[in-house]
């Protein structure tokens, strides 16, 4: 597939952002964590599956697409930082909701903060390739997202953000 590309560009990614802030590699495993359960929930806001009490739909699939993808940054730099890349697993037909898929994957997550094995990050990132079926979002639509949010963060760092 394509993960090894992806993992090669948040490489550069990690290492243009550690140059322009002067940072340590790989010392930022806890905030990275951090950031993605943060982006998660900003995932979860935009999808408004677990807002039982509106009838406002969800936002637009671009900006779900976008949202999705910023948990992806992460999820790759925190396997560069540990040394773990995701491989592709068979997909299971196993039907979710999106609302029990987001909490899947927070279950994930916290599992991995408090062991980080290469088979608790695989599980995590298998999660979240399962919530991004959940939301519709294809392999072809992740790789094509990320790219192009790639780039929108480089630009960031040559802006200040």
């Amino acid at each position: 597939m394509f993960w090894e590309s992806l993992y090669q560009m948040q490489k550069k990614l990690d290492q243009y952002i550690e140059q322009q802030h002067d940072l340590e590699k790989s010392g930022y495993v806890e905030s990275k964590i951090l950031a993605l359960l943060v982006e998660l929930g900003e995932l979860a806001n935009e999808t408004r599956c677990f807002k039982f009490w509106s009838t406002k739909g969800p936002s637009a699939p671009s900006v779900i697409q976008e949202e999705y993808v910023d948990g992806v940054h992460f999820l790759l730099s925190l396997g560069l930082d540990l040394g773990f890349r995701y491989t592709h697993q068979e997909e299971e037909n196993r039907s979710m909701t999106q609302t029990d898929a987001f909490l899947e994957v927070y279950s994930r997550v916290e599992v991995f903060r408090h062991e980080r094995t290469k088979d608790n990050y695989e599980a995590l990132f298998h999660a979240y390739v399962s919530l991004g079926r959940t939301l519709g979002i294809t392999a072809e639509d992740l790789k094509e997202a990320y790219i192009n949010k790639n780039e929108v963060n480089f630009k960031r760092q040559d802006q200040g953000y």
